[in-house]
C-alpha cells in the first residue's frame, strides 16, 4: 500500500515544469540585464527566485570556469589518436622487455 505523501509526490514529479537549457539562459540574461525586477520576472516565467538565482549561480560560476581555462585547449581527434597509437607502442615495448628479462631469469635459473 502506497502513503499518501509518496503519491503526493510522484505527482509533483511528473507534473514540475521541466526548463531547458536555452530558456534557463534566456531567463537568466534578461534577470541581469536589469529591465525587469527579478520578483517580476520570476512571476511572469512561473518559478521561484530561489530557483532563478539558483540558476544564475550556475549561469556565471560556468562564465567563470571558462574565463579561467582559457589557457587550456581540448586535444584534436588526431592528437588524441597518435596518443594512443604511442600508448599501444610503448606497452608493447615494456611486454617484450619483461618477457625477455623473464627468459634471462630462467636461463640463468632464477
Amino acid at each position: 500500500m502506497t502513503k499518501p505523501q509518496d503519491v503526493v509526490k510522484q505527482v509533483r514529479k511528473y507534473t514540475r515544469r521541466k526548463f531547458p537549457p536555452d530558456e534557463k539562459i534566456r531567463i537568466v540574461l534578461e534577470g541581469l540585464r536589469g529591465d525587469v525586477p527579478i520578483t517580476d520576472l520570476c512571476r511572469r516565467e512561473g518559478i521561484a527566485s530561489a530557483v532563478y538565482y539558483k540558476w544564475s549561480k550556475e549561469f556565471l560560476e560556468a562564465g567563470k570556469n571558462g574565463l579561467t581555462r582559457a589557457s587550456l585547449r581540448n586535444a584534436t581527434t588526431d592528437e588524441v589518436k597518435n596518443l594512443k597509437d604511442e600508448n599501444g607502442d610503448l606497452k608493447r615495448a615494456v611486454a617484450e622487455l619483461t618477457l625477455s628479462i623473464m627468459k634471462y631469469k630462467k636461463s640463468l635459473g632464477m
